[in-house]
């Protein structure tokens, strides 16, 4: 198989594979959360063998393109939702993830090419790049599965609040463990995109670059930072309801991509150099 098949067959499995696990939300049914779950695992599959055909394209690992960065964040998602599909009352989280990991995947194949802005002029310091780009890859990932909670737990104190009793309220966790899952994801993101961004400082001033750092992305990014490193110490101190912090992981979040679609009209992630 081509490369471009590998990609296209991983997507169609794991569309397949999204579509059992809504339908186990909707109805519940073991044999289709089994039949969900053994569809993530193949998916996975074809996943790492895509990457195991970067690495031989590359001659190392795939990861300093804004493709392979996609690429990889959605192949994270997958054994994240893999890691909590087994779970007792994980179904929505396990959707929820699947749907960013799937839009991510998606976004990649009809958005990008594995050619777009590669950091050869960076060849001096790929080391601190490689650093920079994985963290943050996992970065965004936990902060994904953050602002998944913090959705969960809107949804749930809103059913709740009106009294709306139904299977979807009895198969979430409950709010004291949603509230404790977004902090828990958000305290192990935040300081893997601290390292990430300190990396990416050192790459800039070790080439040489300091222009960069006056880009807007740079000023994006660190505010995207510092709406998640406010949040922690936040709501370790318990003053503010947990609606409102859910609702500011959740905006957080969507800062946090929003930033990333940004790199169409900065020069930062411009990673040719040019």
């Amino acid at each position: 198989m081509t490369l471009n098949e590998v990609y296209d067959t991983a997507l169609t499995v794991y569309a397949l594979g999204l579509l059992f696990v809504f339908t186990d939300c909707l109805r519940r049914s073991p044999g289709l959360q089994r039949a969900g779950a053994g569809l993530l695992v193949v998916t996975a599959v074809f996943q790492l063998t895509g990457l195991g055909y970067r690495w031989k394209e590359n001659g190392g690992l795939p990861i300093y393109t804004p493709y392979d960065f996609l690429f990889g964040f959605s192949t994270v998602i997958v054994f994240v939702s893999l890691a909590l599909a087994w779970r007792r009352r994980s179904e929505f989280t396990v959707l929820l993830l699947s749907v960013a990991g799937y839009s991510a995947f998606l976004l990649n194949r009809v958005w990008l090419t594995a050619e777009d802005h590669t950091l050869q002029s960076w060849s001096a310091v790929h080391g601190w790049l490689a650093v920079h780009i994985i963290l943050a890859n996992l970065s965004f990932a936990a902060l994904t599965l953050g602002a998944v909670f913090a959705l969960m737990y809107l949804f749930l104190h809103a059913r709740l609040k009106k009294k709306r009793w139904d299977d979807r309220v009895r198969r979430l966790p409950s709010l004291e463990l949603l509230d404790r899952y977004t902090y828990g994801s958000v305290l192990a993101g935040t300081p893997l995109l601290a390292v990430s961004l300190l990396a990416a400082g050192f790459s800039i001033v070790s080439e040489g670059r300091l222009p960069l750092l006056r880009d807007l992305k740079v000023w994006t990014t660190l505010i995207g930072f510092g709406v998640f490193a406010a949040y922690l110490p936040v709501k370790r101190r318990g003053r503010i309801g947990g609606v409102a912090m859910a609702r500011w992981a959740a905006a957080g979040y969507g800062f946090i991509i929003l930033n990333f679609l940004l790199n169409s009209w900065s020069n930062f992630h411009q990673w040719g150099g040019e």
